[in-house]
């Protein structure tokens, strides 16, 4: 409904994502040359659709606090039917609406809080006739004016709420109203879009996708579009393009959960790729990390293995895009490191020190020291001698006295 009069206009906002750099190799016997540095050859030894269900987004009905915190703007979905309340950069509360008809829909733009009311009186626009604030009021009881004779307001007909049904102001639940009322104040920002594709990273690192129906007819949405928003993410390469279509065709506004994604640094420099964590697997965009690592790498394509200066493992193309699992990095790469923080965090491995050996006090080069059994041997060895010596010795003293005592009785 409206305060006064809402005039119906007509103007929609489509946002688009960017599209990432993607790598295609040929299939064939041979290794593919992905990355060469100097002096780094490769190592090539084998080793359904359902009712329009709005406002189904991961931050739903988060409960307003006791002292309430204001927010920073208010950004109205008409696709999805709702209003979420923003502050640092982070969805604090979302809530159901009720915008308005397919012949006199919201208008889509951004406008601000221009004034707020309490137990509003709404007139008729028909009859100029007033209905001052109580049960049989369309207002309800908050009135939120964003410009012209718009509003954000309750109602006496809460049923209206998740469908196309004012003459363009945004109805909400009387106790749902009231708590975004608490949060605004005069000059709060109001962004009202048109968006039929939505895609948001939850608390968990999830990255979840929703399509909701066309209800104005406003916006056409492809396999393209869809993947475009998910490159924005750096989990376009993780859903098929089928399983796309399927959702366009459903349309429904339920989520889907494709990945956990982390921003991925190598040596402390941010790469443009991603650690995306998917059926615990946790996959690296094997290109980027040769590049950051300064390694060559190579692919082969029928068995599907990635081949390094230093080693080869397992390769995963998923749509034009290599990755190598993270449990391969040092394999590959000499990286080490894992998830820190909320960065996956890799660094070159340090080279193993040498520590020098030392025999009876004096230094002895690396693989030049006796183990414990050689040691023993030698030992052993040179006390057999030392006993046999002993004998020859003992035996000739016998022999020389036998001598001497018989040249005695000679005489």
């Amino acid at each position: 409904m409206w305060k006064k009069v809402c005039a119906g206009m007509l103007s929609a906002a489509l946002l688009t994502g960017a599209a990432g750099t993607v790598f295609a190799a040929e299939a064939n016997d041979d290794v593919v040359s992905l990355v060469m540095q100097p002096g780094q050859p490769l190592v090539t030894t084998t080793t359904k659709t359902t009712a329009a269900a709005p406002v189904k987004e991961t931050a739903a009905k988060a409960e307003a606090p006791a002292k309430v915190e204001l927010a920073d703007r208010l950004v109205i979905n008409l696709a999805a039917r709702s209003i979420a309340a923003i502050r640092d950069n982070q969805k604090v509360a979302l809530y159901p609406i009720g915008p308005g008809k397919v012949s006199t829909p919201t208008p889509t733009g951004y406008y601000k809080v221009i004034d707020k009311e309490v137990n509003p009186t709404w007139t008729d626009p028909g009859s100029a006739a007033s209905i001052p604030s109580g049960p049989d009021n369309p207002l309800g009881y908050r009135w939120i004016g964003i410009g012209g004779n718009y509003g954000i307001h309750g109602t006496n007909h809460p049923d209206s709420v998740g469908h196309y049904v004012s003459n363009g102001c945004i109805r909400m639940h009387e106790e749902d109203v009231e708590k975004i009322y608490d949060m605004v104040e005069v000059g709060t920002p109001v962004d009202i879009t048109y968006n039929r594709v939505v895609v948001e990273k939850t608390p968990d690192d999830q990255i979840a996708y929703y399509i909701y129906p066309d209800g104005y007819g406003w916006q056409n949405v492809t396999a393209a579009d869809v993947n475009k928003w998910l490159a924005g993410y750096g989990v376009a390469d993780f859903v098929t393009d089928a399983d796309v279509e399927q959702k366009i065709q459903a349309s429904d506004g339920n989520p889907t959960y494709i990945a956990k994604v982390y921003p991925l640094y190598v040596n402390g420099q941010k790469l443009k790729g991603k650690a995306v964590v998917q059926d615990d697997i946790t996959y690296l965009p094997a290109v980027d990390l040769a590049e950051a690592a300064k390694v060559s790498l190579g692919w082969k394509p029928d068995e599907k293995v990635l081949v390094s200066s230093y080693g080869q493992a397992v390769g995963y193309k998923k749509k034009d895009t290599l990755y190598c699992s993270a449990d391969d990095a040092a394999t590959l790469y000499h990286l080490d490191g894992g998830l820190n923080a909320g960065k996956f965090e890799l660094k070159t491995a340090k080279k193993q020190e040498v520590v020098p050996v030392v025999e009876n006090g004096k230094s002895v080069e690396s693989g030049a020291a006796k183990t414990d059994a050689e040691v023993y041997a030698e030992a052993t060895k040179e006390t057999a001698k030392d006993v046999k010596d002993a004998k020859a010795a003992v035996k000739d003293a016998k022999a020389a006295a036998k001598e001497v005592k018989a040249e005695a009785k000679a005489k």
